[in-house]
């Protein structure tokens, strides 16, 4: 994902990936934050990844998540 924003249109390319994530999550009725959650307690994410993610969405939105 990182190297997305390298790549021509990469920032596009990373948010309609995360409206992808977004709208499955809306569909399957799960709860972000428990999912967000989940991946850490599993060690699918770790908390460096998670605090990366979260600096590049609130740049990206301009909103503090």
């Amino acid at each position: 994902m990182f190297n997305m924003f390298n790549q021509p249109g990469g920032t596009n390319n990373i948010l309609a990936q995360f409206n992808q994530f977004r709208q499955n999550l809306q569909n399957q009725n799960i709860d972000p934050q428990q999912k967000v959650q989940e991946l850490l307690n599993s060690g699918q994410m770790t908390q460096q990844q998670f605090e990366q993610l979260r600096s590049m969405a609130n740049q990206l939105t301009g909103k503090n998540y």
